[in-house]
């Protein structure tokens, strides 16, 4: 039974005149500033909510972006992610709600609905090819605004264990000892672990141009400013920025700043992925981000646990490691590269420990081989590649094991080597060691203009091993 026409046009001037309306927003108050927390009461939202903190009296400050991170006693715990100068005791503290559906009329707004209305929502879409954008989403490579882009949730969750599909197909990165020592897989996480200053920037930006992949997602997450233009004109180049997306959240950033950034290109990387592509995603460094982590936590008074690090810390780096890997039924992949600093070198950094445990292998840098100029400084013996079997064949594994035994042998005689003290003939491995020694730096060193295909590792690897069994009689020989 139709309505008659009456009730259409009353319904219509009603719907217009909602549409005009102004809808009546509660706003609390700002009682407390102390560090990096702001506290307001007369408001109840979720955490994760975002707000504008502004002066109500026209005075300088503000309006200040801020998110819910915490709730205690009839107060909001608020970190900002811009500068707080001018901001005073009563400032105005309004729910920040996000245009994003349109409204459904006749139906209630349910609550949950409107929660989610106000959670942070950044630009995704095949508009960010090419381009440069903050923590927020914003162009900083003044190229004018994104186009061809929508407003997406950054905070998902990581998809059933059982959907994904499993790694089986190896992924060619350009570096000969990675292609051919420690084989990464499509859709693999992988971590990238060295002290500052060993050259782990320089390896990222390697796999950067030479890694085979529909998109690369770059995510320089509390590191230095002047990085990113470097990373950008000397590593990226202009035909690698074409298919690749950066986001910047360098370390003078407030620290909820710079982990949305991690969680951004983590959404961004996501965002390709399910529609299909092969992407290689890049962040320095995931130390950062649990530092920024770290003092978020800190600052709403969550207890220190392991080395100033709260529990909560701990919790947040699997939930970020875990959105990326291989899609579901083939469809896309994310194959990641974490840089994680290990602070004064030491590879039991609690951080380095527990991204050790959350990831599909590591790559260590060490001090040693790059104060030798050996670069890159990888240390083959301390790194390992957890989907290598599933994705070599059984004769490249057995050649890549013999030849991390012979380097093995030389490096734990290393000391005697240097003094004099080894007598040859004491042991056969190290005695080979020795002689190929010049054969093998020259297989693991690589400069940073080079590529080297999968393929072409492969044959290296070989043929090095090859020389390796043809040299036993010469290396007896020599030391008789």
């Amino acid at each position: 039974m139709s309505l008659p026409a009456r009730w259409h046009a009353l319904f219509d001037d009603h719907r217009r005149m909602l549409e005009a309306s102004s809808p009546i927003e509660a706003h609390g108050r700002l009682v407390r500033a102390a560090g990096l927390v702001l506290e307001s009461s007369g408001l109840s939202l979720p955490v994760g909510s975002l707000c504008n903190v502004s002066q109500c009296d026209g005075s300088p400050g503000g309006p200040v972006e801020a998110e819910v991170v915490g709730f205690a006693e009839g107060r909001l715990f608020l970190m900002p992610t811009g500068e707080t100068l001018g901001l005073s005791p009563g400032a105005r503290v309004t729910p920040l709600a996000l245009p994003l559906r349109a409204p459904r009329l006749g139906r209630p707004s349910h609550p949950l609905r409107r929660a989610a209305d106000r959670m942070r929502h950044l630009p995704l879409g095949d508009g960010l090819l090419g381009r440069v954008v903050d923590a927020a989403g914003e162009p900083l490579d003044r190229r004018g605004p994104l186009l061809d882009v929508r407003a997406g949730a950054v905070n998902a969750r990581p998809m059933n264990a059982m959907d994904r599909e499993p790694i089986r197909e190896p992924l060619d990165t350009g570096v000969r000892a990675i292609n051919a020592m420690l084989t990464v897989g499509r859709g693999q996480r992988l971590g990238l672990f060295a002290g500052a200053g060993v050259g782990k920037s320089v390896l990222l930006g390697m796999m950067a141009r030479y890694t085979s992949a529909d998109v690369i997602v770059v995510g320089l997450v509390g590191e230095r400013g002047r990085e990113v233009k470097e990373f950008i004109d000397g590593i990226l180049g202009e035909e690698g920025l074409r298919r690749a997306v950066v986001v910047a959240a360098p370390s003078d950033a407030p620290p909820l700043a710079r982990m949305q950034g991690a969680v951004y290109a983590t959404a961004v990387a996501e965002h390709f992925r399910d529609r299909g592509k092969h992407v290689l995603l890049l962040m320095d460094s995931l130390t950062r981000y649990a530092m920024a982590a770290r003092e978020v936590a800190l600052a709403i008074g969550e207890p220190p646990a392991t080395k100033g690090y709260p529990p909560s810390v701990f919790a947040r780096l699997p939930s970020l490691i875990e959105r990326t890997g291989n899609g579901a039924n083939g469809c896309g992949s994310i194959t990641a590269f974490y840089t994680v600093l290990a602070e004064g070198d030491d590879q039991q950094d609690p951080v380095a420990d527990a991204a050790r445990s959350y990831l599909d292998g590591h790559v260590v840098l060490t001090r040693v081989l790059a104060d030798a100029g050996h670069y890159p400084a990888i240390d083959i013996e301390q790194s390992i590649s957890r989907v290598m079997n599933n994705v070599t064949d059984a004769a490249q594994m057995t050649q890549a094991r013999r030849l991390k035994s012979l380097w093995s042998h030389y490096q734990r005689s290393r000391d005697l080597i240097a003094v004099g003290a080894y007598v040859a003939g004491s042991d056969p491995d190290t005695d080979l060691a020795i002689a190929l020694l010049p054969q093998i730096s020259r297989f693991l060193r690589q400069d940073i203009g080079e590529r080297c295909d999968i393929d072409a590792s492969r044959q290296a690897l070989a043929r090095l091993v090859a020389n390796a069994g043809t040299g036993a009689g010469a290396a007896k020989g020599t030391h008789a």
